[in-house]
């Protein structure tokens, strides 16, 4: 059997610089996924509930079976501009280092 030295074990565990660098990325990336998921759920719903009891059928006293139908469109609306708005952040986020690249 080989030996195995500790000190080379523990070089391996370390990342290469370059894989540490991304890990701010990483991070960043993930947070703006876990923050667009959480406003893909919270929002339409929200607006689906709002919109029917205040808006539909408090301000414009819409019937019932009306006002859902109108607080489905207010929600699939809702879902369009965050998934937009994702997109949007999801696009921009990697052109600063394509443009530093470019400058040459």
């Amino acid at each position: 059997m080989e030996r195995y030295d500790k000190a080379a074990l523990n070089a391996a565990n370390i990342p290469p610089a370059e894989f540490r660098q991304n890990d701010s990325s990483l991070l960043s990336t993930l947070r703006t996924l876990l923050f667009f998921t959480i406003l893909m759920i919270m929002l339409p719903i929200g607006l689906y509930f709002s919109s029917k009891v205040y808006v539909f059928e408090g301000v414009y006293g819409m019937s019932n079976n009306d006002s859902y139908f109108y607080a489905a469109i207010v929600a699939v609306i809702a879902v369009h501009v965050v998934l937009s708005m994702f997109v949007y952040v999801a696009w921009n986020e990697g052109a600063p280092q394509w443009r530093e690249g470019k400058q040459d």
